[in-house]
């Protein structure tokens, strides 16, 4: 078997946690390659160290000294090296940095030292061999991640390869210029050297074990999903479930390969298996509850809608012109209601207005703002009857008022809109009837 291993920053911030990831990484001879992140936070009130470069960077930019900030910077690297009593030294690395600040490299580079630094730490300490992403992971001119000279390349430099460190979160641009992920990146190297080696699994080590059921900020020590499908996923992390970056899920979701969360602070747990699809079912009816606030709905009404032509089309088409998306999209016989982000739309509402006018006709036009989304995920709702009964009777019992409620025809996911005020409220009622009480 092969495994990649990714470990997220709070599991490399220090010499302690980098001693803890070595022990699980030798712990199994399968583990033969490894995607660290830049060192996050030791304690609630430390810095992560891409924070720290950025505002190094920034004072670089500005022409401003930026020599304490980059010693405070080598400090944190000295710290792990001192306390694994490592034989390296960065300060040849360092130099480079200093002068690739001073001649403004940008601040993808600036950003991508923290995982390229981490990387040569870590290779070091484990004896690995260190490659450069810069080297292997390409980005296209117009910055879109170019996956298919990505795969081919890093394939065919990982073939012969026993164990490597590949760090996460940077590749570079055809002419070397290094180009970094969205935040949470490195989740996404783990995936792309996971498919290039065609692993047998994917590793993906964090603070937690596992992803649960609901935000432990809204539910204190909430279950813990076992199972869970790619789709079930996407679907919790467009509605905010950040365990995964979700760019993540598309390199191994085409190979076939599992990802495994699980916590470098626990590493006996078995944490949350990510699969293509399973018969194994779910502990509960529901898979997970994940929502956002912030939305508003705009509900249009007209006489004989249902029996004019490329009205909804008209409709859309002015949230289109005006470059606002739309979230859900419910509709009935003469009424037909467009939820978007409250933010976007908040500035260009009477535009949208005037344009619903002019290009719809409307009878009646109606705006509702401060509302929630709120989706109930799971692959067991599709053979188990009453699960929207269930849901409208738990939240009839908290005085919660429905607003929307919307079924996709996968009857893997159920969106319901409440108020922000309600939406707390709405997510424990929830939970407490399909996980604590299981009626």
């Amino acid at each position: 078997m092969s495994k990649v291993v990714k470990f997220g920053g709070s599991s490399l911030a220090s010499a302690e946690q980098f001693e803890k990831v070595g022990k699980i990484i030798r712990a199994d001879k399968d583990r033969r390659f490894v995607v660290p992140s830049a060192p996050g936070k030791r304690d609630a009130k430390d810095t992560k160290v891409t924070d720290m470069l950025y505002g190094c960077y920034a004072l670089a930019e500005e022409g401003k000294d930026f020599k304490a900030e980059l010693k405070a910077i080598k400090e944190r690297y000295q710290g792990i090296i001192d306390g694994l009593k490592l034989d390296l030294s960065l300060e040849e690395e360092f130099k480079i940095v200093e002068k690739n600040f001073k001649e403004k490299a940008g601040k993808d580079y600036a950003a991508s030292r923290g995982e390229y630094l981490n990387g040569i730490i870590m290779a070091n300490y484990l004896g690995y061999e260190f490659i450069d992403s810069a080297t292997v992971i390409f980005f296209k001119e117009n910055g879109e991640f170019d996956s298919e000279k990505t795969n081919e390349i890093l394939s065919e430099r990982l073939k012969d390869c026993k164990a490597a460190v590949v760090p996460g979160f940077y590749g570079a641009y055809e002419d070397g210029r290094v180009k970094t992920f969205s935040r949470g990146g490195s989740d996404i190297t783990g995936s792309i050297v996971a498919r290039a080696i065609k692993a047998d699994v994917y590793e993906n080590w964090t603070d937690v074990s596992g992803i649960l059921v609901v935000d432990p900020r809204i539910i204190p020590n909430p279950a813990a999903i076992e199972t869970i499908t790619y789709r079930e996923l996407r679907e919790l992390s467009y509605m905010g479930f950040s365990v995964l970056h979700e760019d993540a899920i598309f390199p191994v979701r085409r190979e076939g390969i599992p990802i495994n969360i699980r916590n470098t602070n626990a590493p006996e747990d078995n944490g949350t298996w990510i699969v293509g699809s399973t018969c194994q079912k779910s502990k509960y009816v529901i898979t997970g509850i994940a929502g956002k606030k912030g939305f508003c709905s705009i509900n249009i009404e007209k006489d004989m809608m249902n029996a004019e032509i490329g009205f909804g089309r008209k409709v859309l088409q002015a949230f289109e012109d005006n470059g606002i998306s739309f979230e859900h999209v419910p509709s009935g016989i003469d009424t037909m209601t467009v939820f978007v982000h409250q933010d976007e739309f908040m500035h260009k509402e009477q535009q949208v207005v005037a344009a619903l006018h002019r290009l719809a006709n409307p009878d009646v036009i109606d705006i509702e703002s401060d509302l929630a989304l709120i989706a109930v995920v799971g692959r067991g709702m599709k053979s188990t009857r009453g699960v929207s009964g269930r849901i409208f009777s738990a939240l009839a019992h908290k005085n919660v008022n429905v607003k929307m409620i919307d079924q996709g025809s996968s009857e893997l996911n159920i969106i319901i809109g409440v108020t922000n005020d309600d939406f707390e409220i709405a997510i424990k009622a929830i939970y407490d009837i399909f996980v604590e009480s299981q009626l």
